[in-house]
């Protein structure tokens, strides 16, 4: 691998040329492998007072309260019922970990640094992603999870998730 491709901004060196590549309605989204920490089948979501509106609720893994974010809400895609077949992507953004509600995972995908075109190259001002990359199936974006949720929604979620109603599970 080139130096150039280590200098992109949403990848990291240690596993550079990988993202997990999932869909919302048919429109296609990644995250850099390295982001991720598992991806399970959709679990009862518990909703949470006086949180941002695109946070879902909550769910328990193994011991640890983590958020349901709801990426429809945050792009403005239609709201649909949760299905059997969704699945929730774990994954990690700054000191918080978030679990991103999707559609399908399709899986984990290579691709090399010509493939990747950086955000602001395309869409200056893009909120929420990092970038682009080009695969023979179509283009996926990179989300920036560290975008995602502004300082202040991350701070109402935290307290909601401190506040005796919010963390009993």
């Amino acid at each position: 691998m080139s130096t150039d491709a280590k200098c992109n901004s949403f990848i990291n060196p240690k596993k550079s040329d990988q993202i997990v590549v999932f869909s919302i309605d048919e429109r296609r989204y990644a995250l850099p492998l390295a982001t991720v920490e598992r991806i399970v089948r959709v679990v009862e979501i518990t909703p949470l007072p006086k949180v941002p509106d695109i946070v879902q609720g909550i769910i328990n893994v193994q011991g640890r309260i983590i958020p349901v974010i709801n990426i429809r809400k945050r792009f403005g895609l239609p709201e649909r019922e949760i299905n059997l077949s969704d699945q929730l992507i774990i994954a990690q953004a700054s000191n918080h970990n978030f679990a991103l509600l999707v559609d399908t995972v399709s899986g984990v995908i290579e691709y090399s640094e010509h493939d990747v075109v950086e955000a602001q190259e395309v869409i200056p001002g893009a909120e929420y992603v990092k970038g682009m990359i080009k695969l023979e199936n179509g283009i996926n974006l990179v989300l920036d999870l560290d975008t995602l949720l502004s300082f202040k929604e991350v701070g109402s979620l935290d307290d909601a998730i401190k506040e005796p109603h919010g963390g009993g599970l």
